[in-house]
């Protein structure tokens, strides 16, 4: 099925770092929620896979490592779960998350919707350390990861137009 060509497509170009295979497989006006991210448009979504596949390539190759399985797919909906061994450049700490990705399709067979789920909690006490460790349940530590996400995809896109 197409859908799960795409899906197939997605992850062996993330595990290869390929962003520029991901953007592909997404509709123009799609949208990509998680912990960290809410983006609408094949622009945000195409440059937060840039933006992080440039990151670990430069920083991070070393450790790298993504799995995925479980892919099912039909005409409409799909979802995956997928499992990333990586640095995380703020810290220098080495994370491994896994992750339930939930979609949505065009007729075309693209990603409309993406919806990733994972233990906010358990990644940012790996991510963040002691600060996760103590404050990743709460709100306010997820707010703050979000806003911070946020600012850095808007200024790599603003350098990366």
């Amino acid at each position: 099925m197409q859908t799960e060509q795409t899906l197939r497509r997605l992850y062996d170009a993330f595990q290869k770092l390929d962003a520029d295979t991901m953007a592909t497989c997404y509709a123009p006006e799609a949208s990509f929620d998680d912990e960290a991210f809410s983006l609408r448009g094949a622009r945000e979504i195409g440059g937060m896979w840039k933006m992080l596949c440039s990151g670990t390539r430069a920083k991070g190759a070393a450790v790298w490592r993504l799995s995925y399985r479980d892919i099912e797919a039909d005409a409409a909906r799909g979802k995956a779960h997928w499992d990333a061994h990586y640095l995380f450049s703020a810290t220098g700490r080495i994370v491994d998350n896994a992750i339930d990705s939930r979609f949505t399709f065009t007729p075309e067979g693209l990603i409309a919707t993406q919806r990733d789920s994972f233990d906010f909690w358990r990644w940012s006490r790996q991510a963040l350390g002691a600060p996760g460790l103590l404050l990743g349940w709460s709100p306010m530590l997820k707010n703050k990861v979000r806003a911070t996400a946020a600012t850095n995809l808007a200024a790599w896109l603003a350098r990366n137009p």
